[in-house]
């Protein structure tokens, strides 16, 4: 049987399955991110889209650039996804806000996304790989926070 993680927005009304692995997980810094929902930095796990399914109220999505969508819950506003198609070939993806699971401890972080837009007097201690834009195969600009 394939792992199912659980989770949904803060009043309930709309819940999703994720089934299987997510691809990845990251933090990213980009501005629409921060935009879509008001904190320094999110964390996303990223999942083909046929393994997430969701139930409960139909989530709105603010097409927020040509290609990408942000869903949100329409009663309580939580952010819960980026949707649109990776540029790694692997498709039509949802990445999840990591907050929104119910168990929100089971992925965990590999690199931090856009680092290039990083609000300057914020940054998370760890010693994960930094990329200025995304991990298109390049090296990272560093590890760990800037100095």
């Amino acid at each position: 049987m394939s792992k199912i993680a659980k989770g949904g927005c803060l009043c309930g009304a709309v819940r999703f399955e994720a089934k299987g692995e997510p691809f990845g997980a990251n933090h990213c810094h980009c501005l629409s991110c921060r935009k879509h929902t008001g904190a320094p930095v999110v964390t996303l796990s990223g999942w083909k889209a046929d393994q997430i399914t969701f139930s409960g109220k139909a989530r709105k999505i603010y097409n927020s650039s040509e290609g990408v969508g942000r869903a949100f819950c329409p009663e309580c506003g939580t952010p819960l996804t980026w949707e649109g198609i990776s540029s790694s070939g692997i498709g039509a993806i949802v990445e999840i806000h990591i907050s929104t699971f119910d168990d929100q401890t089971l992925f965990l972080p590999t690199s931090h996304m856009h680092d290039g837009e990083r609000i300057p007097w914020f940054d998370v201690a760890d010693n994960l790989p930094r990329y200025t834009v995304w991990d298109d195969g390049n090296p990272p600009a560093h590890i760990g926070p800037k100095k």
